[in-house]
């Protein structure tokens, strides 16, 4: 479990009112919050009922929480954002509040409200490596690559073990002509987590770029064996294909 999550979680159970003297805030929440990872649609409904019983924030958490799970990203980004502006928080709680917003914005294909979002998030909390993460990914997804270099480059500086933002900006530096830069950058990715599924999706684009076909190859089904789901599996199918195509 994350930190983040951890916070989110002592925080919703301190403002969420007991509606029942035998079931604690923060064992309901709790519940509530398995549930949408299992059984999302129940999940929400209960939610919704809880909150028209007056259960607060920490409802209106599970209820986006449960939309995420159903793959309705955009109206859970919209309620976590919602639920950011609303509640009566710490800056800091109401910005952790706002990058899950940026990041189901991403979700919902809608990157330049994830962008703002993001932004608007890192105003309350300056410099958070997680932020910035999240900020650099919309950046990307609007082509603007040097921006979401320069995020990148100050989450590196503050985390020089992430491998996530090493993975992220060999992309970026790919999109910006700098091929040595990029390979560095996955390298080093990949030293710090060896099936670290972005980098090594990377590092076959780069491999492909350079003529090493059969290491592009290599790379691309790795990805499908550590990570046969997600965006990273759905590139990388799409490159073999591609490839395959290309070599008929």
């Amino acid at each position: 479990m994350s930190m983040a999550r951890l916070i989110l979680i002592f925080v919703f159970a301190l403002f969420a009112p007991p509606l029942a003297a035998e079931q604690p805030p923060s064992a309901r929440y709790n519940a509530c919050m398995e549930k949408a990872a299992r059984y999302p649609k129940d999940a929400f409904e209960d939610a919704i009922q809880w909150r028209d019983m007056g259960g607060g924030g920490a409802a209106e958490h599970c209820a986006a929480s449960a939309l995420i799970a159903l793959g309705l990203h955009k109206d859970a980004a919209a309620r976590l954002e919602s639920l950011a502006q609303r509640i009566m928080e710490e800056p800091a709680f109401k910005a952790e509040l706002l990058g899950q917003a940026a990041q189901a914005w991403l979700l919902a294909e809608m990157p330049a409200r994830a962008e703002g979002v993001a932004t608007a998030a890192l105003k309350l909390r300056p410099g958070d490596a997680e932020l910035l993460l999240d900020r650099a990914q919309a950046r990307a997804a609007l082509d603007d690559y040097a921006k979401a270099k320069d995020d990148l480059d100050a989450v590196i500086t503050l985390d020089p073990g992430h491998a996530d933002a090493f993975a992220f900006r060999a992309a970026a530096r790919r999109y910006l002509d700098d091929l040595p830069g990029a390979l560095e950058d996955v390298e080093r990715a990949l030293a710090l987590d060896l099936n670290h599924a972005p980098a090594l999706l990377e590092r076959g684009n780069l491999r492909r770029m350079t003529g090493d076909n059969d290491g592009a190859r290599t790379d691309w089904l790795m990805v499908l064996s550590l990570s046969p789901a997600g965006a990273a599996a759905d590139a990388a199918r799409a490159n073999l294909e591609k490839m395959d195509v290309k070599q008929r």
